[in-house]
């Protein structure tokens, strides 16, 4: 049995060559549950920890993320009714005019899938 020894990734070229690693393993198909699959199972990790500490992307505006669901579903405003309320608070929230309530983030979180983070941020504190 071959072992792989499998190093953290603490610069950017460690990283690099475990993104380049991972597209190898990847070309190979390797076979579940095998040495090469565990392989990939274990630099997966290291990459995906390395990038949430030293690549993670901003979370989107809030109402940009909403905006871009309605388009992407062909939603209207109204749509959004049974998450935000009356067709006039669903119009301020858009515009920028009104935040939303904690029952708002609730339902929108739970309903539409968007994480919690979009909303509580510290982008987002600053707005409240």
């Amino acid at each position: 049995m071959n072992t792989v020894t499998v190093t953290p990734i603490r610069t950017e070229e460690d990283y690099q060559r475990a993104l380049n690693r991972i597209d190898e393993l990847l070309a190979l198909n390797p076979e579940p549950y095998s040495e090469l699959d565990d392989e990939l199972d274990v630099l997966s990790t290291l990459v995906h920890t390395y990038e949430q500490e030293h690549h993670a992307l901003p979370y989107p505006d809030p109402i940009d993320a909403i905006k871009y669901l309605m388009v992407e579903n062909g939603w209207k405003n109204k749509d959004l009714g049974p998450l935000l309320g009356p067709k006039s608070r669903i119009s301020e929230i858009l515009n920028r005019k009104r935040y939303f309530t904690l029952q708002q983030i609730h339902n929108l979180h739970k309903h539409l899938g968007l994480p919690l983070e979009v909303f509580i941020n510290e982008q987002t504190l600053g707005r409240v």
